[in-house]
Parts: C-alpha cells; sequence; structure tokens
C-alpha cells in the first residue's frame, strides 16, 4: 500500500525538522547544506533548464541539493557545469545518478519522449533508482494520469525503508520567470498525499506555496483550470480597459477604480496590461518577457481538450483561445499574453491622448 511505502520517510519528516520545512520557518533553506539533507533527498536529478526549469534548479542549488542535470540544449549544460553541477548526456543517465528527478518541459509529447523514449528516465527496464519522479510541465491531465499508471509497475532497485516501488507525482506551477529565480513559485501538486508530504522541502527550495490537489492527474487539471482563467480575465480585463479610454476614461483612473472595487483582480492590480500604468511588468517594456502568448494558447489547447473530454461548455474558454491564436499568427507569439491590450484591442497605451 501506498501508506507503508511512505512509512519509513514521514517517520523522518518527524525527526527532522527541515524535512517540511517551508518559507515560513524560522530559517531559511537557501543556507542549508548537502550534508544537512536527508540522505534520500540529497541526490536530485533535472531535465528541462530552459526559462523556468533553469531557475528552479539554479534554487536546489543554493538549497544545498547534489543536482545532477539534462537538457538538449549544450550551452545550457556548459554553464551548469562551469557552476560545479554534474551534467549527463541522456536522461537516462541522470535517472540512474538520482534518488529524486524533477522535469520541466514544454508540452506532452516533450514529458512522454523523455520518460519512455529512448534514452529515457524509464529506459532500464522495470527496475528504477529515484524513489521519486516530479513532473512540473503543464500537461494534459490524462498524460499525467498515464505515467503514473506506468511508473507504478516499477520496482525500486533499493528499497527505501518499507517502499518497493517508485512515486510519481505532477506539480505544475504557477509563477513567471521572476517567481521562477526568487523561488517564489506556488505548485499545484496531484498524485499520493504521502507522496506529496514527503517532496515538500524539495518544493519549498523553488517556490512559497505547494497546494495538495488531489489524485495522479488532479495537478496538471488545477493548472489548466488556473491558467484559462488568467486568460479569459487578461483579456476582460484588456476590453473594459480599451472601451474606457474610448469613452473618455484614463487607463490608470480606471484601474484606480477596478481595484477599489469589485473588477479587481491580478490583471488589473498586479499585471496590468496598458502601458505605462504600472512598472516592472511586460507592458512596461514593450510585453517583452513574462508568459509568451504562444504558451498561452497551448494552455488554452489543454482547457478546450479538457473540456471536451469531461463534456463541458467552453465558451469563453474557444473565444480566448481564439483570440491568442491570432496574436501568435500576427507575429506576436514570444510576447506576453498581456499584449493582448495592444495587437487586438486598441492599439493604444496610457501614454497617448484619445480624447
Amino acid at each position: 500500500m501506498v501508506i507503508c511505502r511512505f512509512r519509513s520517510l514521514l517517520s523522518l519528516s518527524k525527526t527532522n525538522p527541515f524535512f517540511l520545512s517551508s518559507p515560513s520557518s524560522s530559517f531559511s533553506i537557501r543556507t542549508f547544506s548537502s550534508s544537512q539533507l536527508p540522505q534520500h533527498l540529497q541526490n536530485v536529478g533535472f531535465v528541462g533548464l530552459g526559462n523556468m526549469g533553469s531557475r528552479m534548479a539554479i534554487n536546489l542549488v543554493k538549497a544545498g541539493y547534489k543536482l545532477t542535470v539534462y537538457d538538449i540544449n549544450s550551452d545550457v549544460l556548459k554553464k551548469f557545469s562551469q557552476m560545479g553541477v554534474s551534467t549527463k548526456k541522456t536522461p537516462y543517465e541522470v535517472s540512474e545518478a538520482s534518488d529524486v528527478i524533477i522535469t520541466m518541459l514544454p508540452s506532452s509529447a516533450h514529458v512522454i519522449d523523455v520518460y519512455t523514449g529512448p534514452n529515457g528516465l524509464l529506459h532500464g527496464g522495470k527496475l528504477l533508482r529515484p524513489w521519486l519522479l516530479i513532473d512540473s510541465s503543464t500537461i494534459d491531465p490524462q498524460t499525467s494520469r498515464e505515467l503514473s499508471a506506468t511508473i507504478s509497475n516499477y520496482t525500486l532497485k533499493e528499497k527505501k525503508g518499507d517502499q518497493e516501488t517508485p512515486a510519481k507525482l505532477e506539480a505544475p506551477v504557477s509563477g513567471s520567470v521572476i517567481a521562477a529565480e526568487a523561488g517564489t513559485l506556488t505548485f499545484m501538486v496531484g498524485g499520493s498525499e504521502e507522496a506529496f508530504v514527503a517532496a515538500k522541502s524539495i518544493l519549498f527550495s523553488m517556490g512559497k506555496s505547494a497546494i495538495y490537489c488531489g489524485g495522479p492527474g488532479s495537478g496538471s487539471a488545477a493548472k489548466i483550470c488556473n491558467n484559462l482563467a488568467m486568460a479569459v480575465s487578461m483579456l476582460g480585463v484588456s476590453e473594459a480597459l480599451a472601451l474606457g479610454q474610448s469613452l473618455g476614461v484614463s487607463a490608470s483612473t480606471l484601474t484606480k477604480i477596478f481595484n477599489r472595487s469589485s473588477a479587481r483582480c491580478w490583471s488589473s492590480d498586479a499585471y496590468n496590461p496598458v502601458p505605462g500604468v504600472m512598472e516592472g511588468v511586460p507592458s512596461s517594456r514593450d510585453y517583452n518577457g513574462g508568459f509568451a502568448s504562444k504558451l498561452m494558447v497551448k494552455d488554452l489547447n489543454l482547457a478546450v481538450e479538457s473540456a471536451k473530454h469531461a463534456e463541458c461548455k467552453y465558451p469563453l474558454t474557444s473565444q480566448a483561445q481564439k483570440i491568442y491564436s491570432e496574436l501568435c499568427s500576427g507575429g506576436h507569439e514570444a510576447r506576453d499574453f498581456s499584449c493582448a491590450f495592444r495587437h487586438y484591442y486598441s492599439g493604444m497605451d496610457e501614454n497617448q491622448d484619445h480624447h
């Protein structure tokens, strides 16, 4: 049983306060050395060192984990090697060197390939070294569930206490590249609750919050729903601000009203889409950086397919998907998704006279 498998790991959490530490603890995990980590957590493998993954991996190094990494980008691997991090030529080599694996990849197809493809994490027959595999990619819930089922049929090369089979969690994140660098991500976790508890110290080395969502696939489902709400919210705020300016009310004035009224939301008070209204957000730097529109299209595609599979209505999802697809077709796929304000709705910004 899953509870039996994790009994020994949970007992460690009772005797080792770091094992279940969080950012609210009285000490900073950034200062820990590998000798202060539980032995079964010290060797961590990381596959996928893109904009998000590279920063998450660096925070693991800062937290004292002994890291082994792989990415298809040899230049990125060289940079990690220069930091003293062990690099490998395949995901399978990472798996053979690690007790815990974290993957951060662009799509379901990439995840399937890294796990089950030639020289993938599961390449070595039915025996695995890592006792825990965590996928932080944003993928469809069905793929997450299928991978969890596949991994449950494997056996550990070396038992971890009472645990004989490896565990799989999906833990997609909410937060930008800035949050990944600062270690303030939010993880939405699906899988065994016992595995979630055992993984908390690793997750809190990269984020400020980790929320357990339920069984396999639930973390991926939560992430899709979060990004769907984020897309629709951004479009609604953008449309309202564009309309308001056309009617003679400045975007800054409307933003003040929104943020003191019932329209307040993340898109208005933390990520305003109108250039000139808020500093430090993509709209203040010509929509460079942030969350690319092409990634929003990918996530909305996942939402549409999930809605079809669940036989749910999805009129707003469909419209948001259309708008962001048009943005990408118009050459804005690399710009932050808040660029919908300028390129779809109005072509205006706060510093122009629209009266």
